[in-house]
């Protein structure tokens, strides 16, 4: 879910996603779309009307708790058909920014199980904000009707040859379009999944591999077993995706298994079957990772060991840090250490950034420090961002110090900022006229209303 709103998140961010006066003209027209899909689909039932006594959006929006707003939201949409849907979507629009990102998963999700070419059609209407809502119109409609999905895919390319050159889900990254088909399918049938990946032209490794990692989280033996079907040149990635998830459910099994690999696969898949150890068993990890020959894997490693471990103990956590050797290593783990770190002792978390000389180790453990403390006076956070040697981390540092002392002692954070040359004239002016480091200063990127 929380992926899917992540993509949701990026188009309404984008700005306005659906013009309510013209999506509302369309939306009868959209919901009168082919529901061709050929399949059983799910329909509204009268048990499903019943879970919710909520009769409109805006009636749910006033209910106090989010978590009660989410689930009469579950309930309101789950109660609609197909054409009150499109209705529904046309009124998004009207919506907070937060609230509008939720709202838009739960309606897209269960509009493309009801019908999943009028939810298309409706993204279509939506400009740039279409194309982030696809992806999770897509997958609702793969984790019900799979085999249909995948033939509106091929019929329908350039829908998404955008969502497969960024990754999926916009600029946050992720699957494309066939891997999110194929997790889907293998779901409900791995075999017919990787059959159906394996008939790919485009993207057909990625389906592959979405497949074979999807198996791998029940069972990364039976995965193992597939990369055999694959083409050799994207058997790579597959290996490490199950070296991960069978580090982390047994890895001296996984070792053996990585043995018989091929020589060059080895290494690779070894340190993705420590990176799934650190998750369950961070303490017998960085044990793996002693044993590591130096180099930037080894410094990649480290960063996510450290974090893990930060999480359960974050003094083993600093130790572990400090025997690293590499600068890299260090700076690296800096960002993943120190919120746990600020969290459970923030004295220790100073202390740590002070206990390096000025230069590049500091400089992270003190971007990291600031960044991370919510609860600190902002002056001395200021001071923290302002003994970063690097300009422009430092000056980026200091903007967020003083954009947080702004909104708790406005006149002392104006006299600091408008005294200092480590702002320019003009982040001094956006900054005390309380549009922030880089504009907007509503928000995120003065989007939230």
């Amino acid at each position: 879910m929380a992926a899917l709103v992540v993509g949701a998140a990026g188009g309404y961010f984008s700005g306005k996603a659906v013009d309510v006066g013209s999506a509302g003209a369309g939306a009868a027209e959209v919901a009168q779309r082919s529901r061709s899909s050929e399949r059983a689909g799910a329909s509204a039932t009268p048990e499903s009307g019943k879970k919710s006594r909520m009769k409109s959006t805006e009636e749910i929006n006033r209910l106090p708790g989010n978590s009660s707003r989410v689930q009469a939201l579950l309930d309101f949409y789950g109660g609609l058909s197909a054409e009150q849907l499109a209705e529904e979507a046309a009124k998004l629009e009207q919506l907070p920014v937060s609230e509008r990102m939720v709202a838009s998963f739960l309606l897209f999700g269960r509009w493309a199980e009801l019908d999943p070419t009028a939810a298309m059609a409706f993204s279509g209407t939506m400009g740039m904000a279409g194309g982030f809502v696809r992806p999770t119109i897509l997958q609702s409609w793969a984790s019900v009707d799979p085999a249909n999905a995948a033939k509106y895919y091929a019929e329908n390319p350039r829908e998404f040859a955008m969502m497969d050159m960024m990754g999926g889900r916009g600029p946050m990254g992720g699957q494309g379009a066939s891997s999110i088909i194929a997790t889907e399918w293998a779901r409900q049938d791995p075999v017919a999944a990787m059959a159906w990946a394996s008939s790919l032209t485009t993207g057909k490794g990625d389906a592959m591999n979405a497949v074979v990692g999807q198996v791998a989280k029940a069972d990364p033996r039976k995965a193992a077993e597939m990369i055999s079907k694959m083409d050799a040149a994207d058997r790579a990635g597959a290996y490490r995706t199950v070296a991960e998830q069978y580090g982390a459910m047994d890895f001296a099994e996984a070792q053996t298994w990585i043995r018989s690999l091929p020589a060059d696969a080895q290494q690779s898949a070894l340190e993705s079957a420590i990176e799934g150890l650190s998750k369950k068993d961070p303490v017998g990890a960085s044990r793996q990772l002693g044993l590591m020959k130096d180099g930037d894997a080894k410094d990649d490693l480290a960063g996510t060991i450290i974090g893990d471990l930060a999480r359960a103990d974050t003094q083993a956590a600093v130790d572990l840090l400090k025997e690293q050797t590499s600068e890299n290593a260090q700076r690296g783990a800096m960002r993943p250490l120190m919120p746990a770190l600020v969290a459970k002792n923030p004295i220790a978390a100073l202390a740590l950034v002070n206990s390096y000389q000025p230069g590049p180790v500091r400089d992270s453990a003190a971007t990291a420090y600031v960044w991370s403390n919510s609860k600190g006076e902002p002056a001395e956070l200021m001071q923290v961002a302002a003994s970063i040697t690097d300009e422009g981390e430092r000056s980026r540092t200091m903007g967020i110090a003083a954009m947080r002392w702004m909104r708790e002692d406005e006149a002392a954070a104006k006299a600091y900022v408008e005294s200092s040359p480590a702002f320019s004239e003009e982040a001094k002016r956006r900054i005390t006229s309380g549009q922030g480091m880089w504009g907007g200063g509503r928000g995120f990127r003065g989007m939230n209303r």
